[in-house]
């Protein structure tokens, strides 16, 4: 299986530089996805802002519904990144995002990304982005709609999704209550201009929603005297 990526990266904690690359990934490198997973968690001082995937999300995303891809140092597994195809139920971002029924095929999802902390500050999460990206075109179906979910006080992930040209669609409880952003990108017909702009702080949930429920999408942040604002404003169609 040849390379999706050749480069090198700076170990932060041994203060040097390796050989990097990134591959799709396979059934047979399950354990290693899954210690990658298990380390960055334990690594959070905020385990909520990750909702990781179980082993039989794995399974259904490396059995031909997605792709996963890693990026290895040394002949080590640091990071990876995953797009899933997803079953049509209840929980279907499409809905959350206001698609019509017709349209919820459509959809992929960017499931999780995460790098080991020792790699972290490379941009590693955006290489793999742009990689994982690229594998789209060969899969069997055509996808119009890329899904995400984030949360709130996950900056690094709301950063990766934001520099990626995604916008934030909709904010909704999720995963047993949690309060997650719905991102998405409209990979046929994305919003070229926008009108009305206007910034909230990250934590005010309540004028975020009125916001997004008026036709606003999130475009950004920016740091206000130490505070994190989100910048929405009105695609105009």
């Amino acid at each position: 299986m040849g390379f999706l990526y050749e480069g090198t990266i700076h170990n932060q904690v041994l203060h040097e530089k390796q050989p990097m690359y990134i591959k799709r990934l396979s059934l047979e490198d399950l354990p290693m996805i899954e210690h990658v997973q298990e380390t960055v968690i334990e690594s959070l001082t905020e385990k909520e802002s990750l909702q990781p995937l179980s082993t039989e999300e794995f399974l259904f995303i490396l059995n031909e519904r997605g792709v996963v891809i890693g990026a290895f140092a040394d002949s080590q597994l640091i990071g990876f990144r995953a797009l899933l195809i997803p079953e049509i139920d209840e929980d279907h971002l499409g809905y959350d995002i206001g698609l019509a029924e017709d349209e919820l095929s459509k959809v992929i999802y960017q499931e999780i990304s995460v790098v080991l902390p020792e790699y972290r500050g490379n941009r590693l999460q955006q290489t793999l982005a742009e990689v994982v990206m690229k594998e789209l075109p060969h899969l069997k179906e055509q996808f119009r709609y890329v899904c995400c979910t984030v949360a709130p006080m996950n900056i690094p992930s709301l950063k990766d999704k934001f520099s990626q040209h995604m916008y934030i669609k909709a904010l909704k409880s999720k995963y047993n209550n949690l309060e997650r952003y719905i991102f998405m990108k409209d990979l046929k017909n994305p919003p070229l201009r926008f009108t009305d702009y206007t910034s909230v702080k990250l934590d005010d949930f309540e004028t975020q929603r009125k916001l997004l429920e008026e036709g606003y999408v999130g475009l950004g942040f920016q740091l206000v005297k130490g505070f994190h604002e989100l910048q929405f404003a009105k695609p105009v169609l």
